[in-house]
């Protein structure tokens, strides 16, 4: 088991959202961020990547926040940042993103499924909830639901315009309680069940072009550009 203490949340997290939620509840979060099994079957991602972005991107870091539903359910796809692997193999989410990334921006596509260079140049990788059971998506959806809330509040507080794209149902609730200076892009979720119909008055994630609409709106109001270059 990785090491206890690789478990609590960055400090500065854990401060913002100290008014949001009660020391126990902090207490709870940590708790399942160290739940290897769950009724005997594993949870992922492993321990030790929970708060991963977290880690990755510091909360005045934050220019855009991507908001999933929960992490990959089969082994060894999940590494705590939303939509991003470390296989070779990549779970079909990841490659209609890609697909929609590319086609969006023109930038050349990656070697790899990991975007960890969008958490390390301000772009929050979040899921609704931060672990699962093995084979049983949505499985910790509710034992995560006030944490990840608060997460979000404590972005929305945040003075300076930030753009949340909103990945299916339970990532657009999410939206109800941003505050008006944010941008909000919702749209469908990017799996291939999902992805190419509108969602809860949202558009279909195919076509949406969420990246480049994030920037020219970011622009719109003197904020700069986000960097979606992968690699």
């Amino acid at each position: 088991m990785a090491d206890r203490a690789s478990e609590q949340i960055p400090q500065d997290w854990r401060e913002s959202i100290a008014g949001c939620l009660t020391p126990g509840e902090i207490e709870e979060a940590e708790h399942m961020a160290s739940v290897e099994f769950d009724d005997g079957h594993p949870v992922y991602p492993p321990v030790g990547q929970r708060f991963e972005a977290l880690r990755c991107t510091p909360l005045v870091e934050v220019k855009a926040v991507i908001l999933g539903q929960d992490p990959y359910h089969e082994a060894d796809q999940a590494h705590g940042l939303a939509f991003s692997t470390t296989v070779s193999k990549w779970p079909p989410s990841l490659r209609n993103i890609i697909c929609e990334w590319h086609l969006d921006t023109g930038l050349p596509c990656p070697g790899n499924g990991s975007l960890q260079r969008w958490a390390r140049h301000g772009v929050l990788l979040l899921n609704t909830a931060l672990s699962v059971r093995d084979g049983k998506a949505n499985n910790h959806a509710k034992r995560w639901d006030g944490f990840t809330k608060a997460i979000i509040h404590a972005v929305s507080a945040q003075p300076q315009a930030v753009a949340f794209l909103l990945w299916g149902a339970p990532a657009i609730k999410c939206g109800r309680d941003i505050a008006a200076h944010h941008l909000i892009l919702p749209s469908s979720h990017p799996s291939p069940l999902s992805a190419d119909r509108p969602c809860a008055d949202a558009p279909a994630f195919i076509g949406s072009r969420p990246f480049s609409r994030a920037n020219q709106q970011l622009v719109q109001l003197g904020v700069p550009a986000i960097d979606w270059l992968l690699e």
